[in-house]
């Protein structure tokens, strides 16, 4: 099960590095924002996917991630 899971988020992560990718191309307005679009839905589904794999792992780094914006937003309004 953690093999499959581990298959698929090396997949979302070559997606993303392919939307990326494309997305430094020239491109149709059309085209860019289907590919924004892609790239935003497989980042979603990558969160998503690593949130279930590694519930511990993640819930710590956005829990830090969180805190250091908050007091970074309170020290630069205040």
């Amino acid at each position: 099960m953690i093999d499959e899971k581990l298959a698929l988020l090396r997949a979302r992560r070559s997606n993303i590095r392919r939307y990326n990718r494309l997305l430094e191309t020239e491109l149709t307005e059309f085209e860019r924002r289907y590919i924004e679009r892609r790239l935003s839905e497989e980042r979603t589904a990558m969160q998503e996917l690593t949130a279930s794999t590694f519930p511990f792992a993640l819930r710590t780094s956005i829990g830090g991630v969180k805190n250091a914006t908050m007091s970074d937003t309170t020290s630069s309004h205040g």
